[in-house]
């Protein structure tokens, strides 16, 4: 059979067949043509369509035309010699077209199966990444840096006190190398089976917590090796496109109070556009009735729902409660208003509400904007809602007079009907339960001994005096818990009725699991007063859990402090690291060391600084009608 000619008509190509030759072949196998001869064959007679079309377009002056260069706009009339000579070399430039197209098509065509298939994929992947560029995240606008004071060195002087921080150092690199080798990138570490670890606050997700919540204090420390490598892990690593539901309370307090803490000391920027990116997976938790958030939320689909044990499923006090110094420097960061007004409108739904006697209580129905069970207390559920009230005063340079005057008429409230003194002289927070005190403290409520002495400054009525005596009370009670354990390590709760005072009674409250609030209180009392009784104290606490604690793969809690062989839980926490670690380092190093005047540490001990409202620059600092009320 012959091979069809190709002969031009009317600007186009079509197939002829020689005289005699059959029209319809009598065997499709014998006549079938390669499939790169009829790609060719198309794409030939699909570029010269075009091209011979160009040629039948109508000539004429009144028809709009195409525009070849600024002349055809800037100029009406064009002699016809002028368009001539562009339209031989509009025919010169398709010309070549067609034939550089028809080369590329022939050069396609001797091309393997695999590697066309290599070029698409190419060609997708490079579409892919131009996507995720225009998508991504806008760069986040220049703001001035507030003003940073003692983020290094804060040498005690004395070598003995040096010698203890010495000590605390190395601790603090045990249970980091300890982590970095058997648990790296997961949430926390099981330092016995020497792997890691996570509870359903971090959700199925593997977020390396610990590297998070423990940057502030490798760097505070000096352990820069051990950021870098921490840094590095976020850089790299750090992804909150996961399917995982998560607490926004403890994400918030570890997460974006750990970065944004790192890039304050640091000024590294990856730190703050991680906090961002985590922020805005979070805001979807506040789409509720009332805009009281969540207790959870999925990092992916942004569905949030509460806790199923908390009281016919409200918010908890201290979880909601505990977000405003987070989101206050989110917006500073951002100029983005959003995370300031979502906290905003918590301070002022609550503030309509009516309390009983003055209290919080725990529990509010995201739903329906009620209280849940009539349950308060300045330990779990509670805590951190009144620690963030007076932190958010001392964050706006005591500029937020608002949320200092909620704190302050809070815990009039709490001293009314929490605060009692034992019959040995010790005064505990209670927790009120449907109009009855139960004679109960908290280790979590140790907190309140430092909190009630950060704001004795500024109390009203004259009152520094006896807040700051409160807080000396209150640390003296908390050091009793301990002292008065066979390991000098303080239980989860202890009770003051049946003549026990400070001393847990039921088996599942005599546990330590490393927590940090007593030494916290240690801390603030020391800066406050330079008692040496409170380093004393801060060093026993330190010895007990060097002596009972550690193991060859970092630390762990025990399980009960009033037996002299305990068992181990097998848990690092994050907090460890984060808090209780650090509060013992800054115990033993100077006052010059993140001084209290200039910055505010956050409920997982990460310390931002205070957003002032005094300085040349803070012209610089308005971010319209978001953070009016610090500047």
């Amino acid at each position: 059979m012959t091979t069809p000619a190709l002969l031009p008509l009317s600007g186009r190509r079509i197939p002829t067949l020689s005289p005699g030759a059959s029209s319809f072949p009598h065997h499709r196998a014998t006549l079938r043509l390669s499939e790169k001869f009829i790609l060719l064959l198309i794409l030939s007679a699909f570029i010269t369509l075009c091209f011979g079309a160009f040629f039948f377009l109508p000539d004429n002056s009144k028809h709009k035309r195409f525009d070849f260069g600024l002349e055809d706009v800037l100029i009406p009339h064009i002699d016809s010699e002028k368009e001539a000579r562009h339209k031989e070399s509009l025919r010169d430039k398709i010309r070549a077209d067609h034939e550089r197209a028809l080369q590329e098509a022939k050069e396609k065509l001797r091309k393997s199966k695999e590697e066309l298939k290599a070029e698409i994929q190419t060609e997708k992947t490079k579409v892919v990444e131009d996507l995720k560029k225009k998508d991504g995240p806008k760069p986040l606008p220049p703001v001035p840096m507030p003003k940073l004071v003692g983020v290094k060195d804060g040498d005690p002087g004395d070598p003995d006190t040096k010698e203890k921080r010495d000590k605390i150092r190395e601790m603090m690199k045990h249970a980091w190398d300890s982590y970095r080798q058997y648990g790296w990138g997961h949430n926390e570490l099981k330092p016995i089976a020497k792997k890691g670890h996570s509870t359903n606050i971090f959700g199925n997700s593997q977020m390396g917590a610990t590297i998070v919540d423990a940057l502030d204090t490798l760097y505070i420390m000096g352990l820069h090796d051990e950021f870098k490598d921490g840094q590095e892990w976020i850089k790299q690593n750090l992804d909150f496109s996961v399917n995982a539901e998560v607490s926004v309370f403890e994400v918030n307090i570890r997460f974006i109070g750990g970065l944004l803490a790192a890039y304050y000391l640091s000024g590294q920027e990856v730190f703050k556009v991680k906090a961002v990116q985590l922020a805005e997976k979070l805001l979807p938790a506040f789409n509720t009735p009332t805009g009281i958030p969540w207790a959870m939320v999925n990092l992916k689909s942004g569905v949030g729902r509460n806790w199923g044990w908390a009281s016919a499923g409200s918010s908890i006090l201290a979880e909601f409660g505990t977000l405003h110094m987070e989101f206050v420097h989110l917006t500073y960061l951002t100029g983005n208003p959003a995370y300031y007004q979502k906290v905003m409108h918590i301070r002022k739904l609550l503030a309509k509400m009516d309390r009983p006697n003055g209290l919080y209580p725990n529990y509010l129905n995201p739903r329906t904007g009620r209280w849940g069970q009539h349950h308060t207390s300045v330990g779990g559920l509670g805590d951190s809602f009144y620690e963030y009230l007076l932190k958010a005063w001392l964050m706006s340079d005591k500029t937020d007079t608002e949320a200092r005057k909620t704190y302050d008429d809070a815990i009039e409230a709490i001293e009314r009907h929490l605060i009692r003194k034992s019959n040995g002289g010790l005064t505990f927070i209670g927790e009120w339960k449907n109009g009855h005190l139960e004679r109960k403290m908290g280790h979590l409520t140790c907190f309140a001994g430092g909190m009630f002495a950060l704001g004795a400054d500024g109390s009203p009525d004259d009152k520094a005096g006896h807040y700051l005596q409160l807080g000396a009370e209150i640390a003296h009670t908390c050091h009793e818990s301990y002292d008065r354990t066979v390991l000098k390590l303080g239980p989860e709760a202890f009770k003051f009725d049946s003549g026990l005072e400070a001393v847990a009674v039921r088996q599942n409250e005599k546990y330590y699991i490393l927590r940090p609030e007593v030494i916290e209180t240690y801390w603030y009392m020391w800066r406050f007063t330079h008692d040496p009784k409170y380093r004393q104290w801060g060093w026993e606490a330190a010895q007990a859990i060097d002596k009972y604690c550690r193991v060859s793969g970092g630390f762990s809690g025990v399980k009960d402090v009033y037996s002299s062989n305990p068992t181990y839980d097998d848990v690092q926490q994050s907090f460890f690291l984060a808090e209780t670690l650090k509060y013992l380092y800054l115990l033993f190093s100077s006052d010059e060391l993140l001084p209290l005047e200039n910055w505010v540490f956050n409920t997982e001990a990460h310390p931002l600084p205070v957003l002032e409202r005094r300085g040349p620059e803070q012209t610089q600092l308005s971010l319209s009608m978001s953070l009016s009320y610090i500047l």
